[in-house]
C-alpha cells in the first residue's frame, strides 16, 4: 500500500485526550516516525502525553506555521515518495480548518497523495451545532479586521448577509482581544440581533450562550479574555 499523508486532529486544550479523540486514531500515531506539526515542543509535548514511545531524535518533524514559505512545503512531503507515512498534526482541532496544514494537503492533492482525514474535535463546528443557529446555511469568516471602523464596517457587513440571506456568520478573535471584541459587537450590531459566544469548547469550563444582542448588553461583569473562544452571529 502506498505511504499516506495523515491529517490529525490535535486536543482544544489541555484535558483527556480519551475524551475526546477515538482511540483508533492514537494507535495509528503511536506507530508514525514522520511529522508534521505547527510547534514542536508543544507537539512532542501532546505525542508524549498519549503513550508515544519512539526517540524523537530518530523520528522527523517538519514546522509548518505562517511564516512557511510554498517552497518549504514541498520538502515536507519527501518521505512519502519514500513509502514512509505522514501526520499532519493540527495545533488545535482539526488540521487544515483555520490552519495552515492546508498548504500540504493542497500540494498532496496536486501530486495524488492519498489524504487520511481522522476524526476529532472542532470548535468551530460543535459551536455551531450548540447555538441554535442556521446549520445548513452558514460561513467561517476567519479573523476581523483589528483597526477601530474597519472592524465595525465589517460587523455590519455580516448583520447584513444574516438578514439578506439567512446565514449564520461565524469567526474568531486573539483571545486577548477578546472583551474589546464584545464590546465592540455590543455597540455596532442590532439589539435583536444573535450572538452566541462558545469558549473553552470541550473543557471543564466549557460555556455556549447564545442570545439577543440586547441580552449581552445586560453582561456587565462578562469577562472571556485568554480564552479560546468562537463568535457566531444570526437572526431571531
Amino acid at each position: 500500500m502506498d505511504a499516506s499523508l495523515y491529517l490529525f486532529p490535535s486536543l482544544l486544550g489541555d484535558n483527556n485526550w480519551e475524551e475526546v479523540l477515538p482511540k483508533k486514531n492514537i494507535e495509528s500515531i503511536l506507530e508514525c516516525e514522520c511529522f508534521i506539526v505547527e510547534e514542536l515542543r508543544s507537539a512532542r509535548r501532546f505525542l508524549r502525553k498519549i503513550g508515544y514511545k519512539k526517540d524523537f531524535d530518530t523520528c522527523s518533524f517538519s514546522v509548518l506555521n505562517e511564516h512557511t514559505q510554498d517552497t518549504e512545503v514541498e520538502d515536507m512531503l519527501k518521505p512519502i515518495l519514500e513509502g514512509k507515512n505522514i501526520f499532519l498534526m493540527s495545533e488545535a482541532g482539526l488540521p487544515c480548518i483555520a490552519d495552515p496544514g492546508a498548504k500540504v494537503t493542497a500540494l498532496a492533492q496536486r501530486k495524488g497523495i492519498n489524504i487520511v482525514p481522522f476524526v476529532g474535535p472542532s470548535s468551530i463546528f460543535l459551536s455551531l451545532m450548540a447555538s441554535g443557529f442556521n446549520g445548513q446555511n452558514f460561513a467561517f469568516i476567519g479573523y476581523l479586521p483589528v483597526k477601530d471602523g474597519e472592524r465595525e464596517k465589517a460587523l455590519r457587513k455580516l448583520e447584513e448577509r444574516i438578514y439578506r440571506e439567512n446565514q449564520t456568520q461565524i469567526f474568531i478573535e486573539a483571545p486577548y482581544r477578546n472583551n474589546k471584541l464584545i464590546s465592540c459587537l455590543t455597540k455596532t450590531l442590532k439589539d435583536e440581533t444573535l450572538l452566541c459566544i462558545a469558549s473553552n469548547i470541550t473543557l471543564e469550563n466549557q460555556s455556549i450562550k447564545a442570545k439577543a444582542i440586547r441580552e449581552w448588553k445586560k453582561e456587565k461583569d462578562l469577562d472571556i479574555n485568554k480564552q479560546n473562544t468562537i463568535f457566531l452571529l444570526y437572526r431571531q
